[in-house]
């Protein structure tokens, strides 16, 4: 019936449906979990080879099977520090890059205090064992400065938290922020070497040298390890992939070797070989898949990776007097060379791990 005093009726309008957003959830690398363990090992085995070397006077007159022992597994040791730097520049770059100066100096506090921790340790087990090679307090200071005695393998650490502060800092200009606390720090690293100079002449001091600082090589392999830890998983996947990488690593493996026999050892991480060595490995692991009955167990060896590197020092020492001969012959050099890796590695991720479930991971590593 017409009603003209009504209006008209129509359909309502649905309201428009909107889906929340989902917050995108990073995967988890377990290959990077892989490769930190496996260049926390090779440091190992770097220091193991170089028990060995000492022992036979860094010539094969000392003892050919365990110089050249030491020259094999050192050769392929070289790859580990790049590979740190490799996947620093890929978590700033790629994997988790900073969100703003906190999380920078909260990721920079977790290198350098359990890097300080670790340092007093060693001056004071080397002032306990009276080892230390000059008077523990003036040890202390060149520790400040950057001269690592006696823990002499924290050396990268001093390199390794500028080159995380340099691209951090990078990153976060990109994203718009303005990290002044990141680039102060970076402003007094850069001037702290012309300082110590002009403090030493104008005040009479004997200050050491500054080497909180990198050289243009970390820089690049921080830089390269973003961009191959990045490509497409097409590149890597396949075993036939996987096995052309690993052989191009075997052939810059034994390259390494020739370079330390015949020109110097140890092989300058800024070697073409080395270079070749790290890229060819780092392509060989990227996007491996690892079964889900090991990952809960790689996982946990990757967050003790960092400690087990920083102690590895106490124990390798403490074997090497008992097993490292320079009389070894062609059987028994790598057999000792495996029994000292092997033991050190053990001990040094099993400490790890027990002050992880300790909650001591902060102030230890």
């Amino acid at each position: 019936m017409h009603n003209p005093g009504l209006l008209p009726t129509t359909p309502p309008v649905p309201a428009p449906v909107t889906t929340p957003a989902v917050p995108r959830v990073r995967e988890h690398r377990y290959d990077i979990d892989l490769i930190r363990v496996l260049a926390s090992v090779g440091v190992i085995v770097c220091h193991a080879a170089g028990e060995l070397m000492t022992a036979v006077g860094r010539s094969p007159a000392g003892g050919s099977p365990v110089y050249w022992t030491a020259v094999v597994a050192d050769g392929l040791s070289r790859c580990a520090v790049p590979l740190f730097f490799a996947m620093a520049g890929w978590v700033v770059l790629s994997g988790a890059p900073p969100r703003d100066g906190a999380q920078v100096r909260t990721r920079l506090t977790r290198i350098l205090v359990p890097m300080a921790v670790w340092t007093a340790a060693y001056l004071l087990w080397g002032w306990v064992r009276d080892t230390n090679p000059d008077p523990t307090r003036s040890l202390a200071l060149d520790a400040l400065f950057g001269t690592v005695r006696p823990a002499f393998h924290l050396w990268y650490l001093y390199t390794y938290a500028p080159v995380i502060l340099l691209l951090s800092t990078v990153v976060l200009i990109r994203a718009g922020k303005r990290p002044w606390g990141p680039g102060v720090a970076l402003l007094a690293l850069a001037l702290a070497p012309t300082l110590r100079t002009d403090a030493n002449k104008l005040l009479d001091l004997q200050l050491p040298s500054f080497t909180w600082t990198f050289t243009l090589y970390q820089v690049v392999y921080a830089v390269a390890g973003a961009l191959l830890l990045t490509v497409p998983r097409s590149v890597t996947t396949g075993r036939r992939r996987r096995l052309l990488w690993l052989a191009a690593a075997g052939c810059a493996w034994a390259a390494v070797v020739a370079e330390e026999h015949y020109v110097h050892f140890p092989s300058p991480y800024a070697s073409p070989f080395v270079a070749l060595l790290v890229g060819a490995l780092l392509m060989a692991f990227n996007g491996l898949t690892v079964p889900e009955r090991l990952r809960p167990l790689l996982t946990r060896l990757g967050g003790a990776a960092f400690g087990a590197y920083l102690v590895h020092l106490f124990f390798l020492q403490a074997l090497a007097p008992h097993l490292v001969t320079a009389r070894a012959g062609w059987l028994h050099a790598p057999a000792l060379l495996a029994a000292l890796t092997v033991a050190t590695v053990g001990l040094s991720f099993v400490a790890s791990l027990l002050w992880e479930r300790l909650r001591l991971r902060r102030w230890l590593g």
